[in-house]
């Protein structure tokens, strides 16, 4: 009976162990002994393996087995605890009298058991970790850290500057740097090609910095040409280039501002082309090759001294731009979530800037922006059922307003070229005058002289053709290949590829002026009917438009091949193209650069005479003529005197006069003659008389003209 009552005291002392079986309701030490956390879940369920040092008592319950966890195995403190824990449960159980029946040993069995279960799920479900679960997860996560502003700041520039973008931009100035060498390499002394139009070019960027600085309603009446007014419209002014005029004074610096925007140029046009691939659906890799293929077309190497025709960068740059603000790419369509009217009107400024560069590709430009808007509005009426609001009232504004300012530009930029075509009627080209610049068919396959790949190869091919620097229009060979490829191998689909190919089509047949039969159905047309194409004598430089449509032909081609290598790199392991496969997607983007090497001169600029820098004007600079005229303008530009010297496009009447007055200089009646039209001073430079009309003329008498002459430097002044 004793020990019938001792059993059941014994079950019931576990039977009144906690509700999990791991021990009693309400040990009396616990607290103390276990420390926080330790009636964690994952310890309760790690109780069950704890070790037999507790069987020395011969009373150990079950619930002390419990307490014991995989931590307090392994740290000492955690030992300390259990074995303290375990002391005060066993003097508890000598005092309730507990036994050492069979009984009381069954059910420390049963009770071992199910904690093994319990530690098993818990391993199974992780929970049962080395490592205990944090207390206050179960309120929320942890609130993320508050950045400062210097962190923030930090922050932003790192991603401004691993930006796709900005990679592009600083790619752009680099290769550009890199193509043009030795462009930079002596910028003060040295002009690309020849000095003859970059000093024109050269001084038309100081003038136009000069003159906003201190009188700008005079803008359009430069210091050349005298007597002549609207002398600045004689020839494309590169007005967009105005404020870098405003940097620095004379012609050491206007030479340096020249090169750097001759620079600054390609760079613009290559970042200007990939941008918009890259906004008609292109990757990176195509993107780069249309940029490369645009800014670095050999064809364009015969251009290097035209600063105006290198400067094109604009068009691709508004046409991306005007295509991203109306969320249309040529990959994916019409996108009007994508619309944005801000960059739409960003794009039509831009446009007005290439404009205010020159006519002489701005207007082609202008023209295809007009018939853009021509083909939109069809559209829009055609389909204005189906679609409801195709633009948005934001986006027709943006629009509105950018339109109006193009057009306002244009039309401002007109009124002097209009102005001059009527005062000198001899300045409108004839069509005789485009037939003697109108390439054959020839001249797509033939590079310029300035081309270190093509350039001696293609000697032969140059001298059949009657004006070869404007006749050479390579687009170069690679970019031919890669455009074909792209008709069949494209992520364009086909009916773009045969629109991007019929406008490769058409533009050549415009670049070959009237070459191509006789240009009844091309180019002549145009030369009739639209107001300013009669300006325009070089139909070759259409080739622009041809060049940037290959470009986007091979971008599609080139695209397709990049997915293409991606897909193969997928199938390996571990999944990342080899090096072969990464030069693969390179290889085309390194071949156009190559064709695009030049060997352009870099030519010293004569320096200027220390009479020009001392000599007032009106002032006469002899000997004159075109090319001679050209570094005297570019001399002008540390004090800007009005002179009758200057080189355009085409000759005054009033300068002819001169000349032809002037040969007998110093006479009698040319003496006269410059006296009653203004001219204060003659300056002859003595080193350039030889094989001239002036050649002798320092050694007629001047005592009976009332006419002063003095030595200055190299360079004899005669004061009228």
């Amino acid at each position: 009976m004793t020990a019938e009552k001792s059993g059941t005291t014994g079950r019931r002392s576990g039977a009144e162990t906690r509700a999990d079986g791991t021990g009693a309701k309400n040990p009396p030490d616990d607290a103390a002994g276990a420390g926080p956390g330790s009636g964690s879940p994952d310890e309760r369920a790690s109780g069950a393996d704890s070790s037999g040092e507790d069987d020395t008592a011969g009373t150990v319950t079950s619930a002390g087995k419990a307490k014991r966890t995989r931590k307090a195995r392994r740290t000492g403190a955690a030992k300390a605890a259990g074995a303290a824990s375990t002391a005060d449960k066993t003097s508890t159980a000598d005092k309730a009298g507990a036994g050492t029946d069979k009984a009381e040993a069954g059910t420390e069995a049963g009770t071992e058991a199910e904690a093994r279960d319990r530690a098993d799920a818990a391993k199974k479900d992780g929970t049962g970790d080395d490592e205990p679960a944090d207390p206050w997860s179960a309120f929320g996560p942890a609130p993320e850290p508050v950045l400062g502003r210097p962190r923030r700041a930090v922050r932003a520039v790192g991603r401004f500057l691993v930006h796709e973008w900005t990679l592009a931009v600083v790619a752009a100035l680099a290769l550009a740097a890199a193509m043009t060498w030795p462009t930079l390499r002596y910028p003060r002394h040295t002009l690309p090609q020849d000095y003859w139009d970059p000093s024109l070019q050269a001084w038309q960027m100081a003038w136009s910095g000069h003159i906003l600085r201190t009188n700008p309603a005079q803008l359009w009446h430069s210091n050349t040409f005298y007597p002549e007014n609207w002398s600045f419209a004689f020839s494309d002014t590169l007005l967009g280039y105005a404020p870098a005029g405003l940097i620095g004074v004379g012609p050491e610096h206007a030479v340096l501002r020249y090169n750097i925007m001759f620079v600054l140029a390609h760079a613009l046009a290559a970042f200007g082309a990939y941008a918009l691939a890259r906004q008609l659906g292109a990757g990176r890799i195509g993107g780069a090759v249309a940029g490369a293929s645009f800014a670095y077309a050999p064809w364009l190497l015969a251009q290097a001294g035209h600063l105006h025709i290198i400067s094109n960068g604009g068009i691709p740059l508004a046409l991306a731009m005007l295509a991203r603000g109306h969320g249309w790419s040529l990959r994916y369509g019409y996108r009007p979530r994508r619309r944005h009217a801000g960059w739409a009107f960003a794009g039509w400024l831009v446009a007005a800037w290439q404009l205010s560069l020159g006519f002489g590709i701005g207007l082609p430009f202008a023209y295809m922006l007009a018939g853009v808007v021509l083909v939109s509005v069809v559209l829009w009426f055609v389909r204005r059922r189906k679609v409801k609001r195709p633009f948005g009232r934001r986006l027709f504004l943006a629009d509105v307003l950018g339109g109006l300012v193009f057009a306002a530009v244009g039309a401002a930029l007109a009124v002097p070229y209009f102005k001059v075509a009527e005062l000198h009627p001899n300045a409108e080209r004839t069509i005789g005058d485009i037939g003697l610049y109108s390439p054959p068919a020839s001249g797509f396959f033939t590079a310029p002289a300035e081309s270190r790949v093509w350039g001696g190869l293609h000697e032969g091919a140059r001298a059949v053709l009657p004006w070869h620097p404007e006749m050479t229009l390579l687009p170069g060979f690679v970019l031919y290949a890669l455009a074909a490829g792209g008709l069949f191998f494209s992520v364009w689909r086909v009916r773009h590829r045969i629109f991007l190919l019929a406008g490769v089509l058409v533009t050549m047949a415009l670049a070959m002026g009237t070459r191509f039969f006789g240009g009844r159905f091309t180019y002549v047309p145009l030369f009739d009917y639209l107001p300013g194409w009669s300006g325009l004598r070089t139909p070759g430089r259409m080739m622009l438009w041809t060049t940037l449509l290959l470009g986007l032909l091979a971008a599609g081609a080139v695209t397709a091949f990049c997915m293409r290598v991606r897909e193969l790199a997928a199938e390996r392991v571990p999944p990342w193209p080899g090096p072969w496969l990464r030069l693969a997607t390179l290889l085309p983007l390194a071949l156009v650069l190559v064709e695009g090497l030049n060997a352009t001169p870099q030519p010293v600029v004569p320096r200027q005479p220390a009479a020009l820098r001392t000599v007032d004007g009106p002032m006469l600079v002899l000997p004159s003529s075109q090319n001679l005229d050209q570094p005297v303008m570019l001399w002008s530009t540390d004090r800007f005197q009005p002179m009758v010297n200057g080189g355009s496009g085409f000759t005054p009447r009033s300068q002819a006069r001169i000349r032809e007055a002037t040969v007998s200089f110093p006479d009698y009646a040319s003496v006269d003659y410059l006296r009653q039209i203004g001219v204060k001073n003659v300056v002859v430079l003595r080193d350039e008389l030889e094989g001239t009309p002036w050649e002798g003329m320092l050694d007629r008498p001047v005592d009976a003209l009332g006419v002063a002459r003095e030595q200055v430097g190299d360079a004899v002044v005669f004061r009228l």
